[in-house]
């Protein structure tokens, strides 16, 4: 069938409208008219070749909120007209590949956007008015959250939900959100629901009054000398969101308390210098984060429709994306971007 969106043709040249076609509907497939898709920064990465291996063209988009248009003869827990939503996965690539924990299979998962499906035909994401899912890959959309809103939750929310989660974010535990950006702010938000005490560290304290309102107890800046001295051995818990590694690695690594944990969700462009010392001394532990499966990104939707959590952002219409582009790579949001497909 048809569909229309904004697609990147070379890693150089700014998104323009494309048409393309999506496959028909197997039995087990969700059709869904897509009302609003986030912008991740590794859409950025992606379109613009920074980790390699692109093919044009690419429609990005893995933060996508819809409506049930039709589904598939076999699929029993979607009818037409429910909130639904889709995130970093939209198959396998085979029934043998269980969903369970398949982001972290060998090959396994076939991603929303720049992937091969069972078809061998490249998939193509949310930047587009239209998509069709496998139905176990789909999840619904708790009454109560605006769906703009919500739409980051399908990455920036899980992506920091199922760390949280890992490591027992909670009562009686020190949870530091390193940056506050897209990731971090939701984070922050989650972290406080869960009953952690939450401190951002920022590289200034420019959004001090914005990170006390998401939930933090603390904010200090990484520039500052003196943010390392006050705060070692403080954290049982960092995550990491920052896409540079421009940082006091050895101070914030010595802000863990003793068998305390850094969590990377962030990928720096540039290595980040592992300062082994503080590790040895603390038996602290440097960890990887992906995002969650399934079941774990609508354990997380029904978490934030619990405790009223949405991303902060901004609502631009389609045409505005390569703007947006340069603005996310300035950190001139706060603190999503989320296209309104409506303006195709």
């Amino acid at each position: 069938m048809e569909a229309k969106g904004y697609c990147a043709h070379a890693a150089n040249k700014p998104l323009e409208p494309f048409t393309f076609q999506r496959r028909e509907l197997r039995d087990d497939d969700v059709l869904i008219d897509i009302k609003f898709c986030g912008i991740c920064h590794s859409d950025i990465h992606s379109v613009r070749n920074e980790w390699g291996g692109a093919k044009y063209p690419v429609v990005p988009g893995h933060e996508i909120v819809g409506i049930v248009r039709t589904v598939g003869k076999t699929v029993t827990k979607f009818k037409a007209g429910d909130r639904v939503g889709v995130g970093c996965m939209v198959d396998t690539t085979s029934d043998s590949v269980p969903i369970e924990n398949v982001q972290y299979s060998n090959g396994g998962m076939v991603m929303t956007y720049a992937s091969d499906d069972r078809e061998g035909q490249r998939t193509q994401g949310g930047y587009s008015n239209v998509i069709v899912v496998r139905d176990t890959f789909v999840v619904r959309v708790p009454d109560g959250l605006s769906m703009d809103a919500v739409a980051p939750l399908l990455c920036a929310g899980i992506t920091l939900y199922s760390p949280l989660k890992h490591w027992k974010a909670g009562p009686g535990k020190k949870v530091a959100s390193l940056g506050m950006g897209g990731l971090g702010h939701v984070g922050i938000k989650i972290a406080a629901a869960m009953g952690a005490e939450v401190t951002v560290l920022s590289q200034t304290l420019s959004k001090q009054a914005d990170g006390l309102k998401f939930g933090a107890k603390d904010y200090f800046a990484t520039s500052d000398p003196a943010t390392f001295k006050t705060l070692s051995r403080r954290f049982d818990l960092v995550i990491s969101t920052l896409s540079e590694a421009s940082v006091d690695w050895a101070g914030i690594i010595n802000s863990l308390k003793p068998e305390g944990t850094l969590v990377l969700l962030g990928v720096p462009a540039t290595p980040i210098p592992l300062p082994v010392m503080p590790l040895l001394f603390g038996r602290r532990s440097v960890a990887g984060s992906l995002i969650g499966d399934i079941p774990e990104t609508q354990e997380m939707l029904d978490f934030c429709a619990k405790h009223n959590i949405v991303s902060s952002i901004e609502t631009i219409p389609i045409q505005k994306v390569n703007e947006a582009y340069e603005r996310v790579l300035k950190s001139d949001v706060r603190y999503r971007f989320v296209i309104d497909i409506s303006t195709l």
